[in-house]
C-alpha cells in the first residue's frame, strides 16, 4: 500500500469530510473573482471631458443648452466624433454655433483641464478614476492600482507558501482570511490614493494566503482518483464568482459599497475556518504525529469509519520514515527533476497569468456594457471548463496544458487581424481566448499540486506575464500524473520523474 494511498482507505476515501471540506474550502472562490477582477468596476473609467470653466459669465448663458456650450468649449477629439477627455478652448468659440459653420478650428489654442473633469454617471456612480481624477496625465495611476495588487499576490504567494511550509496550511489559511476581511474593508474608507493602493497591495497577499492553502487542503485530504473531479468543479465556482461580481457591480455603481460587499462575507468565512482539520500530510512530515493521528481519527469518524483508528499508528510511523526536516525554496531547482518541472511550471503560470488578465483587465475596449462583458466572460468558462475535465480525465495533464496553451495563443493571434470595424468577431474571438486561458488556469492549478511533494512551498500561483504559445512547448516537457500517487518527498519525484 502507497504512502499516498493508506490514508485514503483509512479514512474512508472520498467520504463525508471530504464532501464537507471541500465544499467550505470553495465557497470562498465565489469571491476570489471579484477580488482579481474588481479593478475593472472600482476603477472603472466613465465617458469625461473638461469641466467648463469656473467664470460666472457663463451662468447667464442660460439660453443655450448644454450641448451647445459643450460645443462652443471642448474640442473634438481625433477621431472627430466624440469630446476630447483631455483638453477645452482657452477662448469660447462661439462661431461654432452658426448654422452649417465650417469655421477652420485646427489651430486655436487649448488647455489642460483646469476646473477638473464632469463625468457621465449612467455607467458608474463612483469610482477610484472620478474620486481621484486618475484620467488624462494621471490615467497611469488608474492601471497601478491592479499592478500594485498584483504585486502583492506575487509577495503573498512568496511569503505565505514558506508560512505554511513552517506554520501550517490551516493556521495561514485563517489568518489569510480575516487579513482580507479588515484590510478589504478598510480600502473602502480609504481617504487617500496612497492609503488604497497599499491596502489593496495586502489584500492581494491574503488572497494569494487563500488560494495556495486552499489548493494544498484541498489535494492532501482526497484521494487520487478524485483530484480531476474535484479540482475543476471547484474551479466553476470561480467561474460563478464573475458573473455574481458582475451583478454587485451593476446594482450598487459605488465603488466604496462594492469593496465593502465584496470583503465583507470573510469575517463569516473566517468564523467557520475553525473547523478545518490541518493536513495529516504536513503533520507527519513535520514530525507532529500526535497531531497527524489526531486529525486522521477525526475525518475517520466524521466518515463513520470508527474501527479504522486503530489502525493509524503504525502507518503514520512508516510515514515518517520518509520524511525530512526542512526543505527551502532552493529545492525547487537543486535536483534535475525538480528543476525541469520548476522551469516549466514558472513559464506556464507565467503565460497563462498574462493571457488571462490581459483580455479579462481590459474589458472596457470591446465597446459592450461592461457588465454584460463580464457575464459573457464568466459563462464561456462553463464549457471551456468541461471540456478542461475531459481532457484531463482521458488525455491527461500534460497534453491538455499544451493544447489550452497553444489555442489560447492562436486565437489571440488570430484576433490582430480582424480589422477594428467588425467588432462582433473581436469580442467573439476574445471569448473563446478568455475560455482557453480558464481551462489553462483549472489545469495548471491541479498540476502544479501533483508535481510537487507537498514538503515544498507552493510555486506562486499568480504570476502574471509571458507568451502562451511559448509556453505549451515547456508543458510538453512535464511528466504526466494522471492517476499517479502523489509524491511526498524529492526523492520520490526524482525516483518517478
Amino acid at each position: 500500500l502507497s504512502k499516498t494511498d493508506f490514508l485514503e482507505l483509512l479514512v474512508g476515501g472520498f467520504g463525508r469530510y471530504q464532501w464537507i471540506h471541500i465544499t467550505l474550502l470553495s465557497l470562498p472562490g465565489l469571491l476570489m473573482a471579484s477580488q482579481n477582477l474588481l479593478n475593472n468596476f472600482v476603477s472603472g473609467v466613465p465617458a469625461h471631458h473638461c469641466s467648463l470653466p469656473a467664470n460666472h459669465s457663463i451662468h447667464y448663458l442660460t439660453h443655450l443648452s448644454n450641448l451647445q456650450l459643450l460645443k462652443v468649449f471642448i474640442p473634438l477629439d481625433s477621431s472627430g466624433n466624440t469630446l476630447d477627455r483631455c483638453k477645452r478652448y482657452v477662448e469660447p468659440q462661439w462661431q461654432l454655433l452658426a448654422a452649417n459653420s465650417t469655421a477652420n478650428i485646427s489651430h486655436v489654442q487649448t488647455e489642460g483641464c483646469l476646473d477638473g473633469w464632469t463625468f457621465d454617471r449612467s455607467e458608474f456612480f463612483t469610482t477610484t478614476v472620478t474620486e481621484w481624477n486618475l484620467v488624462c496625465s494621471r490615467r497611469s495611476l488608474k492601471q497601478m492600482i491592479q499592478t500594485i495588487y498584483m504585486g502583492g499576490v506575487l509577495t503573498g504567494a512568496i511569503v505565505y507558501g514558506g508560512l505554511a511550509d513552517r506554520f501550517g496550511r490551516r493556521s495561514v489559511l485563517i489568518w489569510s482570511y480575516f487579513q482580507l476581511a479588515v484590510l478589504g474593508c478598510g480600502a473602502a474608507l480609504s481617504s487617500s490614493y496612497g492609503i488604497y493602493c497599499v491596502l489593496r497591495f495586502l489584500s492581494g497577499m491574503a488572497v494569494s494566503g487563500i488560494i495556495l492553502n486552499s489548493l494544498s487542503l484541498k489535494v492532501e485530504w482526497i484521494p487520487t482518483k478524485a483530484r480531476t473531479l474535484v479540482g475543476t468543479l471547484g474551479s466553476f465556482v470561480f467561474t460563478i464568482g464573475q458573473m455574481v461580481l458582475a451583478g454587485l457591480a451593476y446594482w450598487l455603481r459605488d465603488w466604496r459599497k462594492l469593496q465593502i460587499v465584496t470583503c465583507a462575507p470573510h469575517f463569516l468565512i473566517f468564523a467557520y475556518s475553525w473547523w478545518y482539520s490541518e493536513s495529516a500530510r504536513w503533520l507527519v512530515l513535520n514530525h507532529k504525529p500526535e497531531e497527524a493521528l489526531k486529525s486522521l481519527h477525526r475525518v475517520a469518524r466524521v466518515n463513520g469509519k470508527p474501527e479504522m483508528i486503530d489502525k493509524l499508528t503504525l502507518e503514520v510511523t512508516y510515514l515518517i520514515e520518509s520524511s525530512r526536516s526542512s526543505f527551502t525554496a532552493y529545492d525547487l531547482l537543486r535536483t534535475r527533476a525538480m528543476r525541469r518541472i520548476s522551469i516549466c511550471l514558472i513559464a506556464v503560470w507565467f503565460s497563462t497569468s498574462f493571457a488571462y488578465y490581459g483580455l479579462a483587465m481590459d474589458m472596457q475596449k470591446f465597446g459592450v456594457s461592461i457588465y454584460l462583458m463580464q457575464v459573457i466572460f464568466g459563462a464561456i468558462d462553463f464549457p471551456a471548463k468541461l471540456l478542461a475535465l475531459g481532457t484531463l480525465s482521458y488525455l491527461g495533464r500534460r497534453v491538455s496544458q499544451a493544447a489550452c496553451l497553444f489555442l489560447s495563443g492562436l486565437v489571440i493571434f488570430a484576433n490582430i487581424f480582424v480589422p477594428t470595424e467588425m467588432q462582433t468577431i473581436r469580442t467573439l474571438l476574445a471569448c473563446l481566448g478568455k475560455g482557453f486561458t480558464s481551462a489553462s488556469f483549472t489545469t495548471v492549478y491541479l498540476f502544479t499540486g501533483e508535481l510537487y511533494p507537498t514538503v515544498l512551498p507552493a510555486l506562486p500561483s499568480l504570476v502574471y506575464g509571458g507568451a502562451a504559445v511559448l509556453a505549451s512547448c515547456f508543458a510538453c516537457f512535464l511528466p504526466e500524473t494522471l492517476n499517479f500517487a502523489l509524491p511526498d518527498t524529492i526523492s520520490d519525484v526524482e525516483e518517478k520523474w
